[in-house]
């Protein structure tokens, strides 16, 4: 039995230690070809690509021109 956090035992008498939390573990892998993985992968993709569009348009000259530049 249980009171605003604290145990009862059978006597009436209160615990003074707090009720433990169930402990929670994600089960989805997170390596390999995952959905997760997947979104993972074509998000970062686009932010590449909308990345060397703005790298493009501010610097007027394309990715290898841009490198070589340096």
């Amino acid at each position: 039995m249980t009171s605003k956090g604290f145990k009862i035992n059978e006597l009436g008498e209160r615990n003074k230690v707090a009720i433990e939390p169930k402990v929670y573990v994600d089960q989805t892998p997170r390596a390999g070809f995952t959905q997760y993985a997947e979104k993972l992968n074509g998000r970062l993709a686009m932010i590449g690509f909308v990345s060397l569009i703005a790298v493009e348009l501010i610097t007027g000259h394309g990715l290898i021109g841009w490198l070589t530049n340096l």
